[in-house]
């Protein structure tokens, strides 16, 4: 099949059985490489989503710009698929970005923009997100994508991925297990998927350290899921369970996954695979589960695929036992 565009590549990811990293005889985990979308990520069908229904509706037109608070994975994509409908994009990030990722963001056209300060978090993402907002406010030719609150973006996985899960699985599912930032990849397919089996099982595999599920924040070392606020999208009615993962757990999952499948993925992947481990050890067969892999391990080689970061890892996480101790 031939295209005309890289962006209708997005989508139509394989869908893999995951029996060696998790060889029970009556549980099935079926994982869609989200990872071999062109970008990289899953988040190419949001940004590919958002700025074509934008263009067909007149919001959007060559010529403007697009700015949004990302840590890498979404503001690829966005520059992307900015670049193929003439419009420019401003990437809002923050010191923790990974190098990696910000020589990817300008290899792809993005003008980027560091905040330095941090919120009143803690963290970045505060900041970024007024940054971001005031480039809108201040210019009626720039677009904020806010994708915490964007309708379109839990629609785009509705559309697209929920869709397509449906299609490849060829059965009923059981369970739905993925992780979570601003909830629109889960929500947007746990929708989709309960139009066929309203008995779904929908668990959200969240970050220590996050708040979207009402927990304490903390320093979070690996981006692409957990969050510093709580999505405005977010309907907390539509998750049964939630399962939070510290970044050692991670960390171990990812190595897992590449020892047993032969998938180098980053380092979300690696919290849901810890999180299926949990699961698994409570849930009797049948069953049949279903989940992500959102993006590469090429841009962890740093960091969760570095012997030397993870076992620093390690050692904050006794340090912080050791200060949370009575």
């Amino acid at each position: 099949m031939t295209y005309d565009s890289v962006l209708d590549c997005v989508g139509s990811t394989p869908l893999v059985r995951l029996r060696r990293c998790f060889p029970y005889p009556e549980i099935e985990v079926l994982a869609k490489l989200e990872m071999l979308n062109p970008c990289g990520s899953m988040k190419d069908r949001p940004a590919r989503y958002i700025v074509e229904q934008g263009i067909r509706e007149g919001s959007l037109y060559p010529g403007m710009r697009l700015v949004e608070s990302t840590s890498g994975n979404l503001g690829v994509a966005l520059a992307a698929a900015a670049r193929m409908h003439g419009l420019s994009f401003t990437a809002v990030v923050d010191p923790n970005t990974s190098p990696t990722n910000l020589r990817l963001l300008e290899l792809f056209g993005a003008d980027v923009d560091m905040v330095t300060e941090p919120d009143e978090a803690g963290g970045y993402l505060h900041t970024r997100v007024r940054r971001a907002q005031s480039y809108a406010e201040a210019d009626p030719g720039v677009v904020w994508i806010n994708q915490y609150a964007n309708q379109r973006n839990w629609r785009a996985y509705y559309d697209t991925l929920g869709a397509e899960i449906l299609q490849q699985a060829g059965g009923p599912i059981d369970y739905l297990v993925a992780p979570v930032s601003t909830t629109g990849s889960l929500q947007g397919t746990a929708r989709r998927l309960r139009e066929e089996n309203p008995n779904l099982k929908v668990v959200a595999v969240d970050a220590v350290g996050s708040v979207i599920f009402g927990g304490p924040p903390a320093k979070r070392r690996i981006p692409g899921f957990g969050a510093s606020r709580v999505p405005e999208i977010f309907s907390p009615h539509e998750i049964d369970e939630v399962v939070h993962v510290a970044d050692p757990g991670s960390t171990a999952g990812c190595r897992r996954l590449v020892e047993t499948e032969g998938v180098l993925a980053g380092g979300s992947s690696g919290a849901v695979i810890a999180a299926l481990d949990e699961l698994l050890e409570r849930i009797s067969g049948p069953a049949r589960m279903v989940t992500w892999l959102p993006d590469r391990g090429e841009r962890y080689l740093d960091t969760v695929f570095d012997d030397d970061w993870a076992e620093s890892l390690k050692e904050h996480a006794s340090q912080d036992d050791l200060a949370e101790a009575p």
